[in-house]
């Protein structure tokens, strides 16, 4: 039997950050991928001869710096590339069109509303309080709620004290936001819909609310999070896309002696009384290890990787009841020019970051509305972005490739099924961008459709949720992935998780692989 100190069950971005600190920290490693190739959902493919789709993840911007400076990323080709703009398109035909010069983004909101420009200065000033009180906590591994060790009671009295720390606003806003819903929020700085519901839009992404849900605030406040050299609210696109990302990633990991596996699926850990031993391969090829990290969603590490009678029952409870409820889907599009907006033309630098189709908050809420009774939206709400404007070589010259994130489309239909509705849904996708840019039908030379079943069969994300575990208060920090379990362990000795479902959550940021790593290597020195 081949024998490492330490295997890593799944090779997406998070594997791929902890393989790598595990292999700095001197263990001999090695990471296994189930596909023919590493990245979990963030890939990039060549679908079409000469054009690159981010199949699923398609940009960054809660990626942790101490990752990039510790695992020494640009030594391996690492390349964020700003997304300077973003774009809402509105149903008559106007637009809001931001840029990097403040002072002129001021004066567009002023077109739509002086009053929200006014606002816009106290609505950043609040939200960046909030930010950086709870920035922090992406950092910080979880105090044990439960446990009577003075180091947890310390670490639980931080946290306690950071908060009493705030000014009242400051601790009043979190509160709120953490708690309540995007739309109350923004109501309380805003009248424009154009501007709310651009907005709001941060408070759905990939999570069953609607942004008039209680929910919703704290997904608006996690992806405020997101920053771009220090810079909150900002997103970056790689070179090459995230795929290109995972490259970088994947060389890091190897550079600090990790050994990366393509194509062994791991049919479940081993174990022997109640300790970790090692991982069976799907083609019976049993491989030891001290310790065995699943870097696979919470559902998977501990209900298919071992088996459950080998758990204590409130645990095998609180997982069988984590809610995932995946509602995104992605359908992208190789382009043969530019899209043509009615005002502004086919002009690059509209499309230099995100374009943001949800013109108001009652858009995005009556989006939302079909996915509360199983349903696609008929007029979805949908995030893109046109690559080939930020690195050329996504696409042939003079033509484009376009990644759209659609919502809400819920993995579980009511009376049919994805492989039924994939191509109508993407039907919908595309009448609604010819809505909004008229004459696009006529420049899509190819289109590729991914529902969350897909995500599911493919990348193995549980209900095809891209956070591994949906963004609700009950399932955040203390609580990710469950009352207890938050602190990247397991109740087997050896056994460690350190997936998305765990704290601090998804998107392509590499935290949980990083603390997780940080436990590990503790526990093996002490």
């Amino acid at each position: 039997m081949d024998r490492y100190d330490a295997i890593v069950i799944g090779g997406g971005h998070n594997g791929l950050v902890n393989g790598a600190y595990l292999a700095r920290g001197g263990l001999k490693t090695l990471i296994l991928e189930r596909r023919h190739l590493v990245g979990g959902a963030a890939i990039t493919e060549e679908l079409r001869p000469g054009y690159w789709f981010t199949t699923f993840s398609y940009a960054l911007s809660l990626l942790r710096p101490q990752i990039i400076q510790e695992l020494e990323l640009p030594k391996h080709g690492f390349m964020p590339l700003l997304m300077p703009t973003r774009f809402a398109p509105m149903e008559n035909g106007d637009y809001l069109h931001f840029t990097r010069d403040h002072d002129e983004n001021l004066r567009e909101i002023a077109r739509h509303s002086p009053h929200d420009a006014d606002a816009y200065e106290q609505y950043g000033h609040d939200l960046d309080r909030v930010c950086q009180a709870i920035k922090p906590l992406l950092d910080t591994v979880p105090p044990d709620l439960f446990s009577d060790d003075p180091a947890e009671l310390v670490a639980l009295a931080a946290v306690g004290s950071r908060l009493r720390s705030l000014d009242k606003r400051t601790l009043h806003n979190a509160v709120r936001l953490l708690t309540g819903s995007a739309a109350d929020f923004l109501d309380d700085y805003f009248e424009s819909p154009i501007l709310k519901g651009y907005l709001a839009s941060s408070s759905i992404i990939g999570s069953k609310v609607g942004p008039r849900s209680q929910g919703s605030g704290l997904v608006l406040l996690f992806h405020s999070l997101g920053e771009h050299d220090g810079e909150f609210g900002t997103w970056a696109f790689h070179k090459g896309g995230n795929g290109g990302f995972t490259q970088v990633l994947a060389r890091a990991a190897e550079a600090f002696g990790a050994e990366i596996r393509l194509e062994a699926p791991v049919e479940q850990v081993l174990t022997r009384d109640g300790q970790a031993s090692g991982v069976a391969l799907a083609d019976g090829t049993e491989i030891g290890a001290d310790v065995v990290v699943s870097a696979l969603d919470p559902r998977r590490t501990f209900l298919e990787m071992v088996d459950p009678r080998e758990l204590p029952d409130d645990l095998v409870e609180d997982i069988r009841r984590l809610k995932f409820q995946g509602v995104s889907s992605k359908v992208n599009f190789a382009l043969d020019g530019l899209p043509v907006h009615p005002k502004l033309g086919a002009r690059d630098d509209l499309y230099r970051g995100f374009m943001n189709i949800g013109p108001s908050i009652d858009y995005l809420e009556r989006a939302f509305d079909a996915a509360k009774y199983g349903w696609y939206s008929e007029h979805p709400y949908i995030d893109c972005a046109i690559q080939s404007t930020i690195d050329p070589d996504m696409a042939p010259p003079g033509k484009h490739v376009l990644s759209c994130f659609v919502q809400y489309t819920p993995y579980a239909l009511r009376e049919s099924d994805w492989d039924a509705e994939r191509e109508p849904m993407a039907d919908r996708v595309q009448t609604t961008l010819e809505r909004f840019f008229p004459g696009f039908g006529d420049l899509v030379l190819q289109r590729e459709v991914q529902t969350p079943l897909d995500i599911e069969r493919t990348v193995g994300l549980s209900e095809g949720n891209i956070f591994a575990g949906e963004f609700l208060a009950p399932q955040m920090f203390f609580f990710r992935p469950a009352p207890g379990w938050a602190q990247y362990r397991t109740p087997l000795a050896g056994y460690y998780q350190c997936g998305s479902g765990t704290h601090p959550g998804g998107c392509v940021m590499g935290a949980p692989g990083r603390l997780a790593a940080q436990q590990i290597l503790k526990d093996r020195s002490g």
